[in-house]
């Protein structure tokens, strides 16, 4: 703004003629001087033209007002200019500098840094519009954008979407690729499915079942993104803090070490307390035997040691803690002596050191929330009925997450590899199948179900 002010009053003052020789004023009529100050106090601009600069014509009877910024003129003086020897009312421009002085005390001191206001977007209406009018004026592209503050390569683009598309290419289209989870809606449906069928179930199980089951590929992060997608919300609850970090360990192969524990609850119904024993192989989280009984003696945890042996070979070691049922403060216990008899080595846990049998204190946990904590048993017999069914389910279906997503009788009957392999195969031919027909195929286990693609 300043530099087109100090250019028009340097034009201004090139163009006015030169000033006559400077005459001596009647000391009985005083010429009154113009106010120059600066535009927007209510006096005329010296940069503006004389027709919109022009003071009204002033009352004659009235004092002329003097400019407070510039020095006023002695009358009589031979500074006075040569419009008030003339009687001209319109005076010479003023200096350049003096007007850049005036806005210079004007300007707010410091700096500030503000947003820049941008200009809304054209309406497809005015795209348009403008496309209609620059074909009409014939100008070049350069020029004629440069006339609507526009760029000629945004004409041209505008140009090429309409002759593509018609008024439909001049409209917002959205930036970006698509939005969301690019998962097949099947997988979605299932994933949703397994989700309201089993609540608690986490993203990490749900994959594991796709992948092992319908054969659908879908990693924990897609699970997630599909449950987010759907209303699902991450709820953080809080837990009781831990003073150590858990330490874990693993046996290398099956019948290295099983771990055996009790859990007691309660059969609702009958108001009954019953105890079931189970014994775990520590590499596959295998369950090898089990029983439920209603006292906790060690007549029953030999019984079901025997069994387990009998069913699936003798192991080295043997995991317990300090219960009644496998250890005795005086002498060796009828557990004890049954282990030595076989050549099994019995190692004892740390008294109240549940981690040391975490595997087994996990099952436990596991068999609590997904079976006993809903589930309604007729009677004894009713709850050992279903509890194998369970167990089954767990050994032969249920993936594990400390297992890579296996079943323990992968491990167990040392498949895994092969049944990671054939999982693998399956996946790839059920994308296509997806692709092609929109249906996965039937769903196949190694152990439980037999599929044409195994051979043993």
């Amino acid at each position: 703004m300043l530099e087109f002010l100090c250019s028009a009053a340097s034009k201004s003052a090139a163009q006015a003629p030169p000033a006559p020789a400077a005459q001596a004023a009647p000391p009985s009529a005083p010429v009154p001087e113009p106010d120059h100050g600066p535009p927007g106090n209510g006096a005329p601009s010296p940069c503006l033209p004389a027709a919109a600069s022009a003071p009204p014509p002033a009352d004659p009877d009235a004092p002329s007002p003097v400019a407070a910024t510039d020095p006023p003129y002695a009358p009589g003086s031979a500074e006075a200019p040569a419009a008030a020897a003339t009687g001209s009312s319109n005076p010479p421009p003023p200096d350049a500098q003096a007007v850049l002085r005036r806005y210079q005390r004007q300007a707010p001191a410091g700096r500030r840094l503000v947003k820049k206001e941008q200009a809304p977007p054209l309406t497809p209406q005015q795209r348009l519009l403008l496309l209609d009018t620059w074909r009409r004026s014939g100008l070049p592209a350069g020029d004629f954008a440069a006339l609507v503050g526009l760029s000629k390569h945004t004409l041209y683009a505008w140009k090429k979407k309409f002759e593509q598309q018609g008024p439909a290419g001049l409209m917002d289209q959205p930036r970006g690729g698509p939005t969301g989870s690019k998962l097949p809606d099947l997988t979605k449906r299932t994933i949703l499915l397994l989700k309201e069928s089993n609540p608690s179930w986490g993203c990490q199980r749900i994959s594991d079942m796709l992948w092992r089951g319908p054969a659908l590929p879908a990693s924990p992060s897609a699970v997630a993104r599909v449950l987010h997608e759907a209303g699902y919300e991450l709820e953080e609850v809080a837990t009781r803090p831990h003073p150590d970090h858990v330490r874990s360990f693993e046996r290398a192969r099956p019948n290295q070490l099983w771990q055996t524990d009790l859990f007691t609850f309660v059969l609702k119904r009958q108001n009954r307390r019953v105890y079931l024993v189970a014994f775990l192989d520590d590499h596959s989280r295998f369950i090898v035997g089990y029983g439920l009984h209603a006292s906790q003696s060690s007549a029953l945890v030999l019984e079901v040691l025997r069994a387990a042996i009998t069913s699936y070979g003798t192991p080295q070691e043997i995991l317990t803690d300090n219960g009644s049922q496998y250890v005795t403060w005086r002498g060796q216990s009828a557990f004890s002596k049954e282990l030595q008899k076989r050549g099994i080595r019995q190692v004892v846990a740390a008294p109240r050191r549940p981690q040391t049998l975490g595997k087994i204190e996990r099952f436990w946990g596991t068999l609590w929330r997904e079976c006993l904590e809903s589930a309604l048993f007729l009677d004894l017999g009713d709850a050992r009925r279903r509890l194998g069914l369970f167990l089954d389910h767990d050994n032969f279906q249920r993936p594990h997450h400390g297992l890579d997503g296996l079943v323990p009788a992968d491990r167990f009957f040392g498949a895994a590899v092969e049944v990671k392999q054939t999982l693998a195969a399956r996946v790839a031919a059920n994308a296509l199948e997806l692709a092609r027909q929109g249906q996965p195929r039937q769903p196949f286990y190694l152990t439980g179900r037999v599929s044409e693609d195994m051979q043993y």
